[in-house]
């Protein structure tokens, strides 16, 4: 599905938050694995899981013809810094629901740059009669993500105990979170 594009300014940085479109698979394969390397919030290491530039480019076609998928990248003077995911189920029973994934570079970490991915990602949900947003694992120190779900109307589903391990050797717990838009 394809949104409106919206601009933000947040502590001086200017953004946009728009739909992905095909040319910006390339960017994406890139971006995906430099954000892998710069956290261990999300699941996956450095190049694990690899999307090629044809792979994304697959995704952003599917996403955009699916009223059940919206891809949303931000950019700072055309250059993406982060993206969103909202996946739906094509089984019946699930097609109330979509789950949510979100990455931004860490070096602009702190300007809404998720909260707006987010925020936008809702608004298209609500407006579209999703029903549940999931979020599946959140890593249970990720505070910062943890406080801004909740406050987007998220709640704590249950905990995946030593569900991931992390470079120290130690497991660690997941979160799933949700929000139901009733």
């Amino acid at each position: 599905m394809i949104i409106n594009q919206r601009e933000f300014c947040v502590n001086g940085l200017s953004y946009t938050v728009r739909s992905a479109i095909v040319t910006d698979a390339q960017a994406l394969s890139e971006i995906r694995v430099q954000i892998d390397g710069e956290t261990e919030n999300l699941d996956r290491e450095p190049g694990e899981a690899f999307i090629d530039t044809p792979g994304f480019e697959q995704i952003i076609k599917t996403d955009t013809e699916n009223t059940r998928n919206l891809f949303l990248i931000a950019a700072v003077n055309d250059k993406i810094v982060g993206f969103s995911r909202c996946e739906g189920n094509p089984l019946k029973r699930f097609s109330h629901k979509v789950e949510f994934g979100i990455c931004v570079l860490k070096d602009y970490w702190g300007y809404g740059i998720g909260k707006n991915l987010l925020t936008e990602s809702i608004s298209w949900a609500d407006s579209n009669g999703i029903k549940k947003i999931m979020l599946n694992g959140v890593l249970e120190t990720n505070d910062k993500a943890i406080e801004l779900y909740k406050k987007l109307g998220f709640e704590i589903e249950g905990i995946l105990k030593k569900d991931k391990v992390l470079s120290d050797g130690k497991y660690y717990n997941t979160i799933v979170m949700g929000r139901f838009n009733e």
